[in-house]
This record gives structure tokens, sequence and C-alpha cells, in this order.
């Protein structure tokens, strides 16, 4: 079992007993902290989280009754282990009644300490669990939630159905927006692990610094601000699943310490010695090109083969035209009871503009623009008035490849489809000429030569990184 990250509050008012119970606790790797008496417990209970308060009947000033009768008003599912050398039926009576969880008498020998300690130890536990599953009572995904009538969609569930059950690891590739926290949400409510835990982490929303501790956990004095050792999500995820989203933007020093991790389970927290271990099915997704992540040396291609046992690619809006009318009932639905609104359908005008867009948000935006529609529209019928017009999303789609349309000569055509490839590379690596040479297999001097040609002006001239001004925009300097 793996112990919790809440430390065992001692109180005990004889030095030798506290020094001997934390040496027992801790060399079965129990995180102590000890008081002497019931007032200093109390204090320290306002400030820090412990699993459980051990105590001794006979305290100088208040006594163990009494501090288990004032630590369960105000903690009532804090479980206490009340110790004693005048153990007799009717104060082990008193001590239940008072509200401890349980009575060892003295003499004791280690293991029994241990045993009790240990099932509180399971309690806290559970009770963490189960607060975890009532916070996650209303998140259930269920394949219906999946909706769409292209063959892409059919397939997609078919599939889920079929992944959900096993153990196998799992890597959804998608651009954003597409439903790939969907569909990690519905393998897991589909497996055998739906009773345990989901835990959901995005890569991309925290920062590089915190992100292994926030996976793995850290112990105290770990780095400044880790005044207390932290579990991390992995553990509290055990027995469960855990659902890494925009997994590519993991820094490469955490992709190994990952790569370890998917072998057996097993782990160290941030500053700690001692490996740990869980079961936990890993899911992942990411919304950029993995194999150009992994040519770039940005994203391990071992951990990558390792991750890739099942591989989900969500198809994108565009690509599942007809799935557009139908998403877009399914949002006025869902939002129809909250927004309060009479709008049931969507007017034919209305329809043929939904249609005609290209969607580069994906079920996102539409369930964004379905939302902001139903908000506006006053009548029984979504008008395209209340539909956004659409422009500034237009400048995000992505174009499309080079045509001849007749007004330029081929060497014409070449040189712009260079000049946006190469401006496009030099944006991908923060204008860095050296790193975008490599990137392009090329050296810096003719990436210079390539540059001038095609007008694409630089400003100053050092050695390894350059400002570089693209035309149509602002200048940005590389780093």
């Amino acid at each position: 079992m793996i112990r919790p990250a809440a430390p065992v509050l001692v109180v005990d008012d004889e030095k030798n007993m506290r020094l001997s119970v934390r040496t027992i606790l801790t060399d079965d790797g129990y995180a102590v902290r000890v008081v002497e008496s019931g007032e200093e417990a109390l204090a320290l209970l306002g400030q820090e989280e412990v699993f459980m308060v051990l105590t001794d009947a006979r305290l100088g000033g208040m006594s163990g009754y009494e501090l288990i009768g004032k630590i369960h008003t105000r903690w009532p599912d804090l479980p206490i282990l009340m110790i004693t050398a005048y153990a007799t039926p009717k104060l082990a009576v008193e001590a239940i009644q008072a509200g401890a969880f349980d009575y060892l008498a003295k003499p004791f020998a280690p293991e029994e300490l241990l045993h009790s300690v240990g099932r509180c130890a399971e309690r806290y536990q559970l009770l963490h669990q189960n607060a975890a599953l009532r916070a996650r009572a209303q998140e259930t995904y269920q394949l219906e939630h999946i909706v769409g009538d292209s063959p892409a969609m059919h397939d997609l569930r078919q599939m889920i159905q079929t992944v959900a059950p096993t153990a196998a690891r799992v890597l959804i590739l998608g651009e954003s927006g597409t439903g790939k926290e969907l569909v990690a949400g519905a393998l897991h409510c589909l497996s055998r692990r739906s009773a345990a835990n989901y835990v959901r982490i995005n890569c991309a929303a925290i920062p590089e610094t915190l992100l292994e501790s926030e996976l793995f956990g850290h112990e105290k004095g770990a780095f400044t601000g880790a005044l207390r050792q932290k579990a991390g999500r992995v553990e509290e995820a055990d027995g469960g699943t855990i659902f890494l989203d925009e997994i590519a933007d993991m820094s490469r020093p955490l992709q190994a310490k990952l790569l370890r991790f998917l072998e057996d389970g097993s782990f160290t927290r941030v500053g700690g010695v001692q490996e740990l271990r869980v079961d936990v099915r890993l899911l992942a997704a990411t919304n950029r090109n993995i194999i150009e992540a992994i040519r770039v040396n940005e994203f391990r291609e071992d951990l990558y083969h390792r991750l890739n046992v099942v591989q989900f690619r969500l198809p994108p809006l565009r690509e599942r035209h007809q799935d557009v009318l139908l998403l877009a009932e399914h949002f006025l639905r869902h939002f129809a009871p909250t927004v309060k609104k009479p709008a049931r359908r969507f007017a034919r005008s209305a329809q043929q503009k939904l249609l005609s867009h290209h969607w580069p948000g994906n079920v996102r935006e539409l369930r964004n623009v379905i939302e902001r529609a139903l908000i506006l529209e006053n009548s029984d019928e979504i008008q395209p008035a209340n539909l956004p017009d659409f422009q500034l999303e237009t400048g995000l789609r992505k174009p499309a490849g080079p045509r001849a349309d007749g007004r330029q000569s081929l060497d014409e055509i070449m040189a712009g489809c260079e000049k946006e490839l190469i401006i496009s590379v030099l944006e991908q690596h923060r204008f860095s000429l050296t790193r975008t040479a490599e990137h392009l297999k090329i050296s810096r001097h003719a990436l210079r030569y390539r540059m001038q040609r095609l007008n694409i002006s630089t400003d100053g001239d050092t050695e390894e990184e350059t400002a570089v001004g693209v035309p149509g925009g602002g200048r940005e300097t590389g780093g």
C-alpha cells in the first residue's frame, strides 16, 4: 500500500514515547508530526492536513479524551487512535464514545501499532477516493456524447467499444476541438476500471517546472515552496485511468521519466529516494503533428512507440460535413433548458450558413456558435443574423495547396511556396536562423541567400539569433 502523503500526528507528553512511535512509523514509510500537548495538536490541525491522530490518554493540560472530543467535533472524518497504559473495558468504551477510531494498550508491539495505523491509512484513502468520485459523478462520459452519423464516427464508436475493456495504452490524435477528451472519458467509463479514479492532466496548462511535481508528487523541502509532502496525480489514479492531454508539450527530461514509469508503474516523488509503484492505465492525446515533433527532436520516438499501442485519429469537422447540422441540433437541445429561449430549430438560411463554414475550431467552435445564437435568438427558429459572420474565423482556415490560375508562371508559384515554407518554419522556431536551417537541412548561409532572394528581410546580423521581419507582419527577436 502506498503511504498517504499527509502525516500522522503523534500527541504524547513523554519524550521517549514520542521518539519511539515516530521511529516505528517513519521506518515503515509514514510521514510523522509530533507534539507534546493537546493544545499544540489543535493548533497544528488548524494549519496542516494529517491523515490520523495518535494520542495518549493522559496528557499534561488537556486530557486525551478532551482532545478526541474537540477533534471529533471539528474534523469528524479524521481517525484518532488512543494509546493508554491504563487499559480497561470501561476506558475503551469511553474512548470510542468520545470519537476514537481505535484503542491500543501499552505496552504494544510495533506490529500492533502499524496494523492500527494501516487501517486508518486505508480509511483515509477510501474517503479521498469517494470524495473524488462524488466530485466527478456529473462528469460521466458515454458513447452517446460522441455525436455523428458519418462513417468515420461510426468506426470511432465501434473502436472505443472494442478497446475500452482492455488494458491497452491509447494515443489520441486530432486537431484542437475535435473531442479527444470525450474519447478518453468514454474509454475509461467503458473499461473495467470505471469504478476507480479518472484523473486528467493538461500538460500544456501546467508550467514545465511544476508538471513533474503535479504528476509524480514531491517530498517536503524538494524545492522552494514545498512545505509539505504531496502525492502525485499518478497516485490518485492508482487502480484507475490517467489521461495526459497535450502530451507533446511535455519537456524531454520529463518524457524520459514518463517512459520509465510506463515500464512497470514505478516512480519516485520529486526530491525523494523511495521507489513507489501504482497500477494505472494511461491515455494520451495531442493536437500536434506527433511525427513532425519527433523529427525536430521535441518528442521521444521511444515514448511514442510505448504510448502508441492503439491509436485513434479524430477527423476534423470539415471532413465530416454531414455531421454539422446533427451536432448543431444536439447543442441546441443541450443548451435550451439552461438558456430558456423559444428557439427549437434552425431556419433554412441558418442551416446553409452553418454548412458553408470551414470550422477551423471544429466541434468546440460549433458548440460556442450555437450557445451564442440561442442566447441572442427570440423567435422559435435560429436565424442567420444571430450566427457569427465568420470573417475572423475564416482567417484561421488552413490554406489549400498551390493552384495554377494562369496568372503566374511555374517559377513564381514555386517561389511563393518556398517563401511560405521558410516563413512558417521561422515562426515555428521563433525566428532562430540556426534552428530553421537545421530543420530545413541547409546551411545558415544558404538560408540567408534564399531569404534575401525571396525578400524575407532581416534586421541585424548576430551569430546565433537574428531578428527576422516577415512581410505583412511585425518583427520578433529569436530566443
